[in-house]
């Protein structure tokens, strides 16, 4: 079921929840832009692809009974940090919705990068990160005794390669756990083999909540 709110000024989420109590969530953060205030639509590119994602995962999602909620940002911008406030209400949701449930955060480019702001809330358990845009700016304390899985295109030119590597081997200092997959000359959009994106998102996501009894397979 899709949450709806009035206007497009606040953030909502795309509920698409297993059946019965569900064992671990997925909450999915999509990409962006650097600075834009225009508010995230039905017709915005980065939130359909991640909408398809979520389509293309959810299946095999709940047969691990675990759901997935998009989350939808009130902005297209990261505008110095407004999707971390967004996805801080979304776990919010998540507490009040399904208590405490173990919770991956499953990021596109900018919602790679809104996921290392939130991941030390409680309830995350890791960051699976597709394309992220990451910098020496963005924190890796957050990742303390966490799991982070990231997959990158050498190819890509909107955000980079090496500066995801760089970041996972800073947060491999702190993390429980910490890898880049190189997803070879690919780009940025998720659009080329886009079966092998989906599969790495979900198989990641499902190996980071298996401790907590989610069956992988």
């Amino acid at each position: 079921m899709e949450d709806t709110l009035p206007t497009l000024t606040a953030p909502s989420l795309t509920r698409l929840d297993a059946p019965g109590t569900p064992r671990g969530l997925v909450l999915m953060l999509h990409g962006g832009k650097a600075h834009s205030t225009v508010p995230v639509d039905g017709r915005s590119a980065s939130w359909l692809r991640h909408a398809a994602l979520q389509r293309a995962i959810t299946p095999s999602a709940h047969a691990a009974e675990v759901s997935t909620w998009l989350l939808r940002y009130r902005e297209r911008g990261w505008n110095a940090g407004s999707p971390v406030t967004d996805a801080r209400w979304a776990l919010e949701q998540v507490r009040r919705e399904l208590g405490d449930v173990p919770v991956v955060l499953l990021g596109h480019s900018m919602g790679g990068r809104t996921a290392v702001h939130v991941a030390a809330d409680p309830a995350v358990v890791g960051v699976v990160a597709l394309a992220p845009w990451w910098s020496d700016a963005d924190p890796v304390g957050t990742l303390a005794g966490k799991h982070v899985r990231a997959a990158h295109g050498r190819t890509d030119r909107i955000t980079s390669y090496r500066m995801t590597d760089a970041y996972v081997a800073r947060a491999a200092r702190v993390a429980a756990s910490a890898s880049l997959t190189d997803m070879g000359r690919i780009g940025h959009y998720l659009l080329r083999r886009s079966g092998t994106w989906n599969a790495f998102a979900l198989d990641s996501s499902l190996e980071l909540l298996e401790e907590f009894g989610v069956p992988k397979d």
